[in-house]
């Protein structure tokens, strides 16, 4: 279900790094946008600037230069508290590294996430791991999960406060085909209920998936 408002825009993203005396173009120039409803699926080669556009997407990296928003609000070129505020807001983010904390239960995890939210009107947390089959598994500590519920529970922090915008990173990089569709059945779920989903992805099902695919080569869209 597509959206029309648009929840997510990047106008222009350039960020450099550099290593010695060398200048690393990681972001040229990168624009793009997403509705809210709509799945985006980023995709490229392994060094295209996937995972940073993501992290100045979330707010967890700043561009060089160019602008991030998130609905009206300006994300990037403001300080990491104000960033971190906005992202618990307004922004799910599951990244490859994974976002649970190992010594909270899975349960302590979505509260801990809701915890920074300003909405109060949430669903609870054992509402929302029995909406994903994860409901007997609350007690767990991640280490004691599969990758299956692993994948599932990180989903549910990313989304445990109604973020406007989704972003995640290889979401499906390690599943198996059953897991994988699991996991992209509550993407899709999400972006029908309203929110604005952008993925990074080397998995063909997963683009698939999408309302739209964008590619990135050498830090630019190709």
């Amino acid at each position: 279900m597509n959206g029309t408002t648009q929840a997510l825009r990047a106008d222009r993203l350039y960020r450099f790094f550099r290593a010695g005396d060398e200048e690393v173009l990681a972001l040229q120039g990168v624009s793009l946008e997403v509705r809210s409803g709509e799945i985006v699926a980023v995709v490229g080669p392994s060094g295209s600037g996937k995972s940073t556009l993501l992290a100045c997407l979330a707010g967890l990296d700043d561009p060089s230069g160019g602008t991030v928003w998130v609905g009206d609000t300006r994300m990037s070129h403001r300080p990491e508290r104000e960033r971190a505020a906005l992202r618990a807001n307004q922004v799910g983010v599951l990244l490859q590294s994974g976002n649970l904390v190992p010594h909270l239960t899975i349960k302590g995890n979505v509260e801990l996430a809701q915890a920074a939210a300003r909405d109060r009107s949430l669903p609870t947390a054992q509402a929302l791991l029995v909406a994903v089959g994860l409901g007997h598994r609350m007690g767990a500590l991640p280490r004691e999960l599969s990758g299956g519920e692993l994948a599932r529970a990180g989903l549910v922090v990313a989304m445990a406060n109604a973020p406007m915008v989704l972003l995640a990173d290889e979401p499906t990089g390690e599943l198996d085909g059953t897991t994988e569709e699991q996991v992209l059945t509550l993407l899709r779920s999400m972006a029908d209920d309203g929110t604005a989903v952008l993925l990074v992805t080397h998995s063909n099902h997963a683009a698939s998936l999408a309302d739209r695919v964008i590619g990135l080569d050498d830090g630019r869209v190709a």
